[in-house]
């Protein structure tokens, strides 16, 4: 045995310790009152918990209509029924403890029997409760092997070596121990930060009161406040003095200065965006540059457009501020087109306004506010007598809408039930007697 490696030196005492404690508890009479104990208090809360468990299940389970805090509330606690049987094994082996140890001076075996129950609760915890799967993963690979270690008194024994264990990184050391921790609090706290962003942003986005400005405003802040408080309490976590944040600081602010102008530039802009509200998300705008389309997303960067043919376009926050932008969709405001057209000079023209005007306002789409349907008078061209209709529609005239289009249907079928002709190009030639025609002269 001498001859072995270390670990297999070690490993081989704690089996030696081992198969010595088993035996001592084999022919203890007061290990075997524990051993009866733990069964007893095992027993006990199986039968206790079959007899709470529909009771509870039928007082905590609302109605599936209900959807108020309280209901939720109540839905959640159902889920966590199954660890009822191991706690309460764990709570009777407690009572039980007690009087073992006021008797025996020894509670070695009841105590492992605690932690077994607690490892019990964790396993149904991971296997029966949790249905994300990030942590249902950190419970299947961290808590029940932690717990394992627990109920086998070891615990504290490999938190200690991990804890030795040093890593270097340059300069820097660190324990495994907490990098270890730091994982978990990470993963944890930053899991926590999504899921709170993810209910606020549901929250924040069911309030109609609120302009969409507003709204994206603040998710965005609510975001940043969650993830910061996290970053915060994880240095802390970790023993990182947050004072080296300033010095951290110092340095972003230096290479925002330089190298990052632009990203800075552009993160500013977006929050300009969002406290102006003359952007948002849901509205149809025109750059400068001749981007156009909807704005379907805007991030901390750029936003991003929506064309009517399925492209996406990313454009910088900054060119809202920098550049011209024509917004078709702002505060819902409608918006005004024309549709032209022409008649015939042998018309009377002095009828057209009033029966195309009566035409198009039949369209469901067509507003009477801000204006009603105008139809002016444009011109006298080569082949007829220009006019033009003014109105005005919520919406674009693209994509599922053709206002125009419609508006031309409509203008068509009224000046042909009433006889009016819709001129088309025509020349008049003359010539003199005698002269051949092909001759251009």
């Amino acid at each position: 045995m001498e001859n072995q490696p270390e670990i297999i030196q070690q490993a081989l005492e704690l089996a030696e310790d081992g198969s010595t404690l088993a035996r001592d508890w084999l022919t203890s009479p007061v290990a075997w009152s524990q051993f009866a104990l733990l069964v007893t208090a095992f027993l006990a809360a199986l039968l206790v918990s079959r007899r709470l468990m529909p009771a509870l299940k039928k007082l905590l389970t609302p109605a599936e209509d209900h959807q108020t805090v309280l209901s939720i509330a109540r839905r959640f606690l159902v889920r966590f029924l199954p660890l009822l049987l191991p706690l309460l094994a764990y709570g009777f082996t407690a009572i039980g403890e007690s009087i073992v140890v006021s008797l025996f001076d020894s509670g070695a075996v009841i105590a492992f029997g605690k932690r077994v129950f607690l490892f019990l609760a964790a396993r149904s915890l991971v296997t029966q409760i949790l249905n994300d799967p990030f942590l249902k993963l950190l419970g299947r690979y961290v808590l029940i092997p932690a717990a394992a270690l627990y109920a086998l008194g070891l615990l504290d024994d490999v938190t200690l070596a991990l804890t030795e264990l040093q890593v270097s990184l340059g300069n820097i050391s660190f324990s495994v121990m907490a990098l270890i921790r730091g994982g978990i609090a990470g993963s944890l706290l930053f899991w926590l930060g999504r899921w709170s962003t993810r209910h606020s942003t549901e929250y924040i986005g069911r309030q109609e009161d609120m302009r969409p400005a507003t709204r994206e405003l603040a998710i965005k802040t609510v975001e940043i406040i969650i993830f910061g408080a996290a970053f915060l309490l994880l240095m802390s976590i970790m023993g990182i003095d947050l004072t080296t944040l300033a010095v951290l600081g110092g340095a972003i602010g230096v290479g925002l200065g330089f190298g990052l102008q632009r990203i800075a530039s552009n993160f500013i802009s977006g929050v300009i965006l969002l406290l102006e509200g003359q952007a948002t998300v849901g509205d149809y705008v025109e750059l400068d540059g001749g981007e156009q389309g909807k704005i379907v997303r805007m991030t901390a960067r750029a936003a991003v457009l929506e064309t009517f043919d399925g492209r996406w376009i990313v454009v910088p926050n900054e060119d809202f501020i920098t550049t011209r932008v024509v917004n078709y969709s702002d505060s819902g405001s409608a918006n005004r087109y024309e549709a032209p057209f022409s008649v015939s000079y042998d018309t009377d023209i002095n009828r057209i306004p009033a029966l195309i005007e009566a035409a198009v306002a039949t369209h469901p789409g067509v507003l009477d506010a801000p204006y009603p349907p105008d139809c002016e008078l444009r011109g006298f061209g080569d082949s007829g007598v220009d006019f033009s209709v003014e109105f005005w529609v919520n919406g674009l005239d693209d994509g599922d809408n053709k206002y125009t289009s419609d508006v031309l249907f409509l203008i068509w079928n009224a000046l042909k039930e009433n006889n009016i002709e819709i001129p088309y190009p025509h020349r008049v030639l003359e010539w003199k007697a005698g002269q051949d025609p092909r001759d251009p002269a």
